[in-house]
């Protein structure tokens, strides 16, 4: 705020007023104490926008984006949504450098680490088979946000153990996890069906005598058809605490038994 004589002084002589309002200045006149009060903000002249032209690279077009290479595994898509009272069927797979999962050690120490984890209120493991190289898992979620913590916790425990058994240090699995929404009895039944006969798939000669695999939650299914008590009874001699927990969905307890009889430890998927 300056007042009439400071501001002559600066426009050495011309006058104040007339000089003020060639370079924009407002003017306000007290008429108390007969001084002018000037506002020496400046008018801030419009922004001017520039063009932008288009160069030919970028913006949403057809073939733009990272290409996908050969073998790079679960694309990076949004997850779907998920209700309470579907299972799902979720695949695990690991790198080529991860020795053989099946190895007894490693069984053991799964089953021990997924005993703890196997329940989480929002997330439940109730069915696994251990392959080779892969792991496949029957799970419950409340919705999709459960289902990808929970699938984080059993991966890190699964990467966990593999690394303190086998003295290795770095990554584990091979991609995301890839998962199948299971919406009716034939799809669980044919689900479990696969999962707990896993191994007898991949077996290089098949037989048809009646096998339960120590590396599934074979042991605690209780679907096996009738006939089969000895044979749950020698696998649950394992000593161990479940490593599952007991299902909710209807679909899981009592939906897939509408579908077929029991299944057969005998048989082998397709």
């Amino acid at each position: 705020m300056l007042g009439l004589a400071s501001l002559g002084e600066c426009f050495s002589g011309r006058g104040v007023i007339e000089r003020c309002l060639e370079i924009g200045l407002s003017i306000v006149v007290d008429a108390v104490n007969n001084l002018a009060i000037f506002n020496t903000m400046r008018r801030r002249k419009a922004d001017v926008q520039l063009e932008l032209r288009h160069s030919g690279w970028g913006g949403k077009r057809d073939g733009a984006g990272r290409k996908t290479e050969p073998g790079s595994g679960v694309p990076h898509l949004c997850r779907t949504g998920l209700a309470a009272r579907y299972p799902c069927h979720v695949t695990l797979k690991v790198r080529d450098d991860v020795p053989s999962l099946r190895t007894v050690k490693l069984v053991k120490e799964l089953e021990r680490s997924w005993a703890k984890a196997c329940d989480r209120g929002t997330f439940r493991l109730a069915h696994y088979s251990i392959q080779a190289n892969h792991v496949h898992l029957i799970v419950e979620a409340k919705d999709a946000d459960a289902l990808g913590r929970g699938m984080n916790a059993l991966g890190a425990r699964l990467a966990r153990a593999v690394n303190r058994i086998f003295s290795r240090r770095g990554p584990v699995l091979k991609d995301r996890y890839h998962h199948v929404v299971l919406k009716t009895p034939t799809q669980v039944r044919n689900a479990l069906r696969y999962v707990l006969l896993n191994a007898r798939r991949h077996m290089k000669r098949r037989t048809r005598e009646a096998l339960i695999d120590p590396a599934s939650s074979g042991r605690w299914f209780d679907g096996w058809k009738r006939g089969s008590a000895k044979l749950i009874a020698a696998a649950r001699g394992r000593p161990g605490a479940p490593a599952i927990a007991t299902p909710h969905t209807w679909l899981l307890t009592e939906g897939w038994r509408k579908a077929g009889p029991r299944l057969d430890p005998a048989a082998a998927p397709g």
